[in-house]
């Protein structure tokens, strides 16, 4: 698969992808309507620290790949 290939699938996928995140994130701002749902403080606590949590593995995991490719060790010279 070339560069070009995996950049577009890149693209198609992870768009999609985010775009997903992003409208299940507005279904749950849905659920802050007192009028409709009760809840608490701790709970809100709870929802949006397990979101930090994933977002902030899912971040690490694209940083240490970054690393992986941008590490240049030792090569003898011909």
């Amino acid at each position: 698969m070339s560069k070009t290939e995996k950049r577009q699938r890149f693209e198609k996928v992870a768009g999609n992808r985010v775009q997903k995140i992003l409208d299940t994130l507005q279904l749950l701002k849905n659920c802050s309507n007192k009028n409709n749902y009760e809840y608490s403080e701790s709970d809100v606590e709870q929802m949006f620290s397990e979101i930090s949590k994933a977002m902030k593995d899912s971040r690490a995991a694209y940083t240490n790949e970054l690393r992986k490719t941008s590490k240049r060790g030792f090569t003898f010279k011909a």
